[in-house]
């Protein structure tokens, strides 16, 4: 099997926005175990998810490159303040709404948080010139049969 080459974050400035979520907070501890980053910033809403992730960390020796900032990808001034003072070079987009039963129950909320937040991602990305985004998607976009799919869809198509 291909083994990712971690080694690229190597003293680089890595945002995550989701971070607290089941990807994000096992992609933050995978980069502390592979590779020497200069700044990871776990972006997220979830301020308990954040001390519980921070608390989880205390094991690992390179943990003091992490920042946690407390902000939802809505809020583009928010984000952009995220990004601004720490010259991202890799932004991983793994926020979004995914719970089918709640998107089904709430799509308005998903049409803000995986639509509208995915472009946000990408404009305050390119004003803040990150050099690098990768956005997670799912299966569920390729043929969408609800609208958890048919919004991560609309996301991927504007990435």
């Amino acid at each position: 099997m291909l083994q990712p080459n971690f080694k690229i974050f190597d003293k680089k400035s890595i945002l995550i926005t989701g971070g607290t979520g089941s990807f994000g907070s096992n992609f933050i501890k995978i980069l502390l175990k592979r590779s020497k980053p200069a700044k990871i910033i776990c972006f997220s809403r979830d301020e308990l998810k954040q001390f519980n992730l921070e608390n989880s960390l205390k094991k690992l020796d390179n943990k003091s490159c992490v920042r946690f900032f407390i902000g939802d990808v809505r809020d583009k001034d928010r984000l952009n303040l995220a990004l601004i003072n720490n010259k991202v070079d890799f932004l991983i987009h793994a926020a979004a709404l995914k719970q089918v039963p709640a998107v089904e129950y709430n799509p308005f909320e998903a049409v803000k948080t995986n639509i509208l937040g995915a472009q946000n991602v990408i404009e305050v990305a390119i004003k803040n010139n990150v050099k690098k985004i990768i956005a997670l998607s799912t299966d569920k976009a390729s043929s969408p049969l609800n609208f958890y799919g048919a919004t991560k869809l609309v996301s991927d198509k504007i990435f």
